[in-house]
């Protein structure tokens, strides 16, 4: 076999703006005008189409400060189940193309189609035909890199945005990766960034050209000698198609500081419904409950409860996140913050769990209701005390 044909061949795959897409998709007298996926002045960007990018909008950017930056800018509150939903179906166009798919989030997989390319085609011709199948089938676009390594697949991909693809072959990537900013290597992040330029060292190529022992003096011993093998394009990760869940979050920063402990238990309840309804569409039980509360001078105090049987359905976990708040006996205290985490996971049903009338209930009753939102969307079967009187009131 020749060194060509055993090269590995790894695609990322990455949605373009995907928040911002699936608002689109959903609301198409929104397309060609600046879309920011992201609620409430003090909350933060989600995601922003290329038309909102042109103002200097970014994902994690406060969203006060973005609606500054792009006042004519449209709005448009986050819809997890939907996110997820998508997710789930472009996963399994993925999995029809290789068995060897890596999520990294809802938006984003590793794709080792190193052993496909004998029925399907090269790397070039497999992304093609995903990209094809996304877009066609989900209505959205997607941005593929090819390369022989995770690393660089991942780089590509950034620089083919939007709708692109780009490949890098092995005799290629040397010239590609030194012209980049240091930066641009996994795990450089500000601390990494100011030791490197305080080394004088301002892009990828300067970092390959300093002795590794130099970079670990500076660095230590795992950063300096990861960065040296990346700097040289030297990454040996496989895709790893078995990636567990280590916990499902949701969380929410209030435009207003809220003290009513009603209206807290409220936003609770409606983190816990976001929040079980993803570890449901995962067929996934969580057996740690965990809350967040942030104050308004920003400290944070976190509790969680682990519990003797993992458990999927919203009416026990929010149970369980009401009773963490409660013994927290904040009184009427400001919260800028809350958040639910469930954590623990495991992919199978405790048997007392199925075997229980009441447990039983619940989850089929729960279920019904995860079908009525896939079908009619994500606002059309709620708890009461989630409907406000101006929604009870229409007709």
């Amino acid at each position: 076999m020749s060194e060509a044909a055993a090269e590995q061949t790894i695609l990322h795959v990455d949605m373009d703006a995907f928040y911002a897409s699936v608002a689109e998709l959903d609301h198409p007298e929104l397309r060609g005008k600046a879309v920011v996926v992201g609620a409430g002045v003090r909350g933060v960007v989600l995601s922003a189409n290329y038309q909102a990018r042109k103002f200097g909008i970014r994902a994690a950017m406060p969203v006060g400060r973005a609606q500054r930056m792009a006042p004519q800018a449209i709005f448009v509150a986050p819809e997890h189940g939907r996110y997820s939903e998508i997710s789930t179906r472009v996963m399994e166009i993925f999995a029809a193309f290789t068995p060897f798919v890596e999520p990294i989030s809802l938006d984003e997989a590793f794709l080792d189609v190193t052993g496909a390319r004998k029925l399907l085609g090269t790397g070039r011709e497999i992304a093609m035909a995903i990209r094809k199948r996304v877009e066609e089938e989900e209505g959205i676009t997607c941005s593929v890199g090819i390369a022989p390594s995770k690393f660089i697949a991942k780089l590509a991909s950034q620089h083919c945005k939007p709708n692109g693809i780009l490949e890098i072959a092995s005799d290629r990537i040397l010239t590609f990766l030194h012209p980049l900013p240091a930066s641009a290597i996994w795990g450089v992040g500000p601390k990494t960034a100011e030791s490197l330029e305080r080394l004088g060292l301002h892009t990828v190529g300067d970092i390959a050209q300093t002795p590794r022992s130099t970079l670990i003096r500076a660095l230590g011993d795992s950063n300096g000698a990861s960065l040296y093998e990346l700097a040289w394009g030297r990454d040996y990760r496989e895709v790893t198609p078995d990636h567990e869940d280590k916990s499902i979050s949701a969380a929410e920063t209030f435009m207003h500081d809220l003290e009513d402990p009603e209206e807290i238990l409220q936003e609770f309840l409606r983190l816990t419904e976001r929040a079980t309804s993803r570890l449901r569409e995962k067929g996934l039980f969580a057996k740690t409950i965990g809350i967040k509360v942030r104050f308004a001078d920003f400290s944070t105090i976190n509790r969680t409860k682990t519990l003797p049987l993992a458990i999927d359905n919203s009416h026990d976990t929010y149970e369980v996140v009401k009773n963490l708040y409660l013994a927290l006996n904040l009184g009427r205290a400001r919260l800028r913050l809350v958040g639910v985490s469930l954590e623990n996971l495991q992919d199978d049903a405790p048997e007392q769990l199925i075997l229980g009338a009441r447990e039983r209930g619940w989850r089929e009753a729960e279920s019904a209701i995860d079908q009525a939102k896939a079908r009619f969307g994500g606002k059309s079967v709620r708890p009461g005390r989630l409907i406000t009187p101006s929604e009870g009131d229409e007709e």
